[in-house]
């Protein structure tokens, strides 16, 4: 029985030295950070589809049972707003193919304009992607949380394809006002949505996003801690994304959380020993 967990990013500023090694060739970073975790959001596919041949060396840095959610090209799902992007498509999953088995999912971010009058054009667009991947959709318009009828018509969408909705829970850090700049930004920017636990294929995928405070995060987490646990004696297969305003703590938040669910479901498999991030010394 295996969870995976993992974080917004495999590299970050202030993990160098404290979590990972440093300093560190880009071509390993990757591989470090597989020793913490065993999953990781694709934020950078957002911002640019990457050239095959760096998808293959991310490819060589983890092995097979490792998962990418790898997002989709802001081109595709914001600019376009997933219409005539055909091209596109093809050029992504081309960039991609080297992952193999580890494109767990392609995460499909629509942005918090694309309401529920849109759904013609999201059902369109997953109907024409390859059944060889799995696909996950998070949505940020709130009628999706506000409204029965428009949260089960998208559940209808995403069952026509097997999709799964990928909830971005950011309650904790609306709970109380920001203490830190970083908290400050993501109360600008993070979507304020109601909390939604409800996982619609075998492979439910989290967003979880705390506060700069560990001891606040691990609080806000233990409905997750309980849910997780029902969906693997369920016999799903998720993955939980952790998230921190600075993202400081992350990686070792990630491995907290496996930590609490196999507390309660010791059956669950452990995550490998993680790289040290100084060299042995003989003495």
């Amino acid at each position: 029985m295996r969870l995976h967990v993992g974080c917004a990013m495999w590299t970050h500023a202030p993990w160098q030295g404290r979590f990972l090694p440093h300093p560190l060739p880009p071509r390993e970073r990757l591989r470090s950070y597989a020793t913490w975790c065993n999953a990781v959001e694709g934020n950078t596919t957002f911002y640019a589809t990457p050239t095959r041949s760096t998808v293959e060396s991310w490819a060589r840095q983890t092995a097979p049972d490792f998962r990418f959610v790898a997002k989709l090209p802001k081109s595709i799902t914001h600019e376009r707003r997933l219409t005539g992007v055909d091209e596109e498509i093809r050029s992504f999953l081309e960039a991609i193919e080297p992952l193999g088995p580890r494109a767990h999912a392609l995460w499909v971010q629509l942005p918090g304009s694309f309401a529920p009058t849109d759904l013609g054009t999201l059902a369109a667009f997953l109907h024409r992607l390859p059944r060889s991947y799995g696909y996950a959709v998070e949505v940020r318009h709130r009628a999706f949380f506000d409204d029965a009828r428009s949260a089960r018509l998208l559940e209808r969408v995403l069952a026509g394809v097997g999709a799964e909705w990928v909830p971005f829970d950011t309650t904790v850090l609306f709970q109380n006002p920001p203490t830190s700049d970083a908290e400050r930004d993501a109360w600008a920017r993070k979507p304020r949505v109601p909390r939604r636990s409800i996982a619609l294929t075998d492979r439910p995928i989290v967003r979880y996003l705390g506060r700069d405070d560990t001891a606040r995060t691990i609080e806000g987490w233990q409905q997750w801690v309980g849910t997780v646990t029902e969906w693997l004696r369920e016999g799903r297969s998720p993955t939980v994304f952790i998230h921190t305003p600075d993202n400081a703590d992350a990686l070792m938040l990630a491995r907290r959380f496996h930590d609490d669910v196999r507390a309660r479901l010791p059956e669950v498999e452990p995550l490998p020993e993680p790289m040290p991030a100084e060299p042995p010394t003989l003495f």
